[in-house]
């Protein structure tokens, strides 16, 4: 027969100490003793009929059923906090959550942001920039920018990405007003992880066939747009994430055929917040901003 757990607090003893891998470490973020956070788990072990760690002399590791009961329970207490935070802050219909990428959120989003919130100065916008899925049920996220393979007819489809060449007017040469596909073997040719793409481009404007540099990769799109404003080389990156740079002058656009790029931006929103005002207020903004890029690009 099974047993009924009744106390919530060896729970979130456990928790810490599966998140942490230790009892010690566990009690410094809990303000407790080990053996307060020892007892807690046997305690809890008891309770549920099996155990939870296996212990050894210098550290603890969990058990194949402890794992599965670690995942369901931060999952479950994620939930928890999320609701609590909301009820806390009060009105939810006042408070904006979007998650998107690192790239996004630092290149395109958080430099326009303002013109959202004059706009809408009573809501509260919470950005979190994370390249990892934001979870859409757990109730901390509202709405995500999510950078995905474009599939036909997406409804939510937002903003369809291209790549394109950009470079820092530092590298023209005096009196040169802009690069060429002539200059492309002058230059590091900067990438984001592989070269797939490059090729690609050099392919679809029928120079593949030259003497290339892709000595210089980097992690992600921002970082990478970040080294063509550095002038370390010509950058092959989202437009929407070199967007501003374009637009402000700090980058030039090598003027060429774009490869095909089967990837966009798409708005996914948490389905209790669909039809909402704030997600409808969003959308029609987010909308207007990516027709003034795209019109910019065309």
């Amino acid at each position: 027969m099974t047993k009924p757990l009744r106390s919530l607090s060896g729970l979130i003893d456990f928790d810490c100490a599966a998140r942490w891998g230790s009892f010690k470490l566990a009690a410094q973020e809990l303000h407790k003793t080990p053996a307060a956070i020892s007892l807690q788990v046997k305690q809890l072990e008891a309770a549920v009929g099996f155990e939870l760690f296996t212990r050894h002399p210098r550290h603890i590791a969990l058990t194949d059923k402890g794992q599965e009961l670690a995942v369901t329970l931060a999952r479950v207490l994620g939930e928890l906090r999320a609701k609590v935070t909301a009820l806390q802050d009060g009105d939810e219909e006042k408070i904006l959550r979007i998650s998107t990428t690192h790239s996004l959120a630092i290149k395109w989003l958080v430099p326009r942001i303002h013109r959202f919130t004059t706009l809408y100065p009573e809501l509260d916008i919470r950005i979190d920039s994370s390249d990892h899925l934001a979870d859409m049920e757990d109730g901390s996220t509202d709405a995500a920018l999510r950078f995905h393979p474009i599939e036909d007819g997406d409804p939510d489809l937002m903003f369809r990405e291209r790549l394109v060449a950009v470079y820092s007017p530092s590298l023209l040469a005096p009196g040169q007003e802009a690069l060429t596909l002539a200059d492309l073997q002058r230059f590091p040719l900067l990438h984001e992880h592989s070269t797939e793409d490059w090729i690609q481009l050099l392919r679809e404007n029928h120079i593949l066939k030259g003497k290339y540099d892709f000595s210089r990769s980097y992690s992600n799109f921002a970082v990478l747009t970040q080294a063509a404003l550095a002038g370390q080389g010509i950058s092959l990156v989202s437009y929407a994430i070199a967007y501003e740079d374009i637009r402000t002058g700090a980058l030039k656009m090598l003027a060429c055929r774009c490869a095909p790029y089967p990837r966009g931006y798409r708005l996914v929103v948490n389905r209790s917040k669909e039809g909402t005002a704030k997600i409808a207020r969003l959308r029609a903004w987010l909308k207007d901003e990516i027709d003034e890029m795209r019109r910019s690009l065309d």
